[in-house]
């Protein structure tokens, strides 16, 4: 398999992106399952004063700090026996709702939350409500959710975070992660993102997030940064776990498993991943796409978000188009 050849190739509609103006800059890794793997970098990872895009720039990977980071500790807490898949949060917060026993928070499960199959909402402008993390969180277990149908949701992943702390008596932040991973890089080692209207700056080296910073900037959600070889390094263990890991399995035949998103039509991973491929994107302009049919993961990082996430970037099509020739 001729990694550097598939990089190459797969790399040349963000070159164009980058060329266009679309996105400021833009990191290619791909790795086998074998171990061998090759990366690229172009453009920017900061306009104005411009610093260059390298493969040893840091990113705020955004949501994909729920599969790299949330769902990695919830299984390793099921593995030690702490907690069940099919346990109720409640068990590991105990004053979730605690006004209400009857509440349908209190029926939550991790894995339901894992799978985003609740009926918590997408988001919530938490940061508008204030900044003190010990007061938010509170919020987030008191708070009396509208009940709709299954979204993606950032909320069950911060209840998730608050088990996580319950459980394991230490705050996410404080949590050791592996290296190319950081919850507080050099910020002139990182990629800028958005100049934040509500922060008054460019973000960079800070959580993008508004939720997560106002959280303490680390939530489950969101609030880890890494280099494209720390994710390739995470990527490179995935494709070697077993066809029954929870998070190979599609959750009651959704496109949803264990944290992640299964490949089907239409999905950020092109059409050309095999029907055991997962993947997750990030906000910010991240992803990480693994496909266990052809012993084969990619990730695509970029800054789309600089200096403003309103700027027409095409990341979908970018996405999409990087995976049909990876898998090409």
């Amino acid at each position: 398999m001729d990694i550097e050849r598939i990089c190459a190739a797969a790399f040349a509609p963000a070159e164009a992106a980058v060329a266009a103006g679309r996105i400021p800059g833009a990191v290619l890794g791909v790795v086998s399952a074998s171990g061998l793997r090759a990366t690229l970098a172009s453009g920017k990872a900061r306009i104005g004063p411009d610093s260059a895009m390298a493969q040893g720039t840091w990113f705020d990977l955004a949501s994909l700090t729920k599969v790299i980071f949330t769902t990695p500790a919830v299984l390793d807490l099921n593995a030690m026996g702490r907690i069940g898949l099919d346990s109720q949060l409640c068990e590991a917060i105990p004053d979730l709702r605690q006004y209400d026993m009857t509440a349908p928070e209190r029926r939550l499960t991790f894995r339901t939350c894992l799978a985003h199959q609740t009926h918590l909402p997408a988001v919530e402008p938490l940061y508008t409500y204030g900044q003190d993390p010990r007061t938010l969180r509170a919020f987030i277990l008191q708070r009396e959710w509208v009940a709709g149908p299954p979204v993606y949701s950032d909320i069950g992943f911060m209840l998730l975070g608050i088990a996580i702390e319950r459980l394991t008596g230490t705050p996410l932040g404080a949590r050791p992660v592996p290296p190319g991973f950081s919850f507080r890089p050099a910020p002139r080692l990182c990629a800028a993102t958005e100049f934040c209207q509500w922060r008054g700056r460019v973000m960079q080296g800070e959580v993008h997030d508004e939720n997560a910073y106002a959280l303490g900037g680390v939530a489950g959600h969101a609030g880890l940064f890494g280099t494209v070889d720390g994710i390739l390094d995470f990527a490179h263990g995935v494709l070697g776990m077993a066809e029954d890991a929870p998070i190979r399995m599609r959750h009651d035949g959704s496109n949803r498993t264990v944290g992640w998103e299964a490949a089907h039509a239409g999905w950020s991973g092109g059409d050309r991943v095999s029907e055991k491929g997962i993947g997750h994107t990030g906000f910010t302009g991240t992803g990480l796409w693994i496909d266990f049919g052809r012993g084969l993961a990619w990730t695509l990082l970029t800054n789309r978000v600089h200096p403003s996430r309103f700027l027409p970037t095409g990341i979908a099509a970018l996405r999409r188009d990087t995976g049909d020739l990876v898998c090409a």
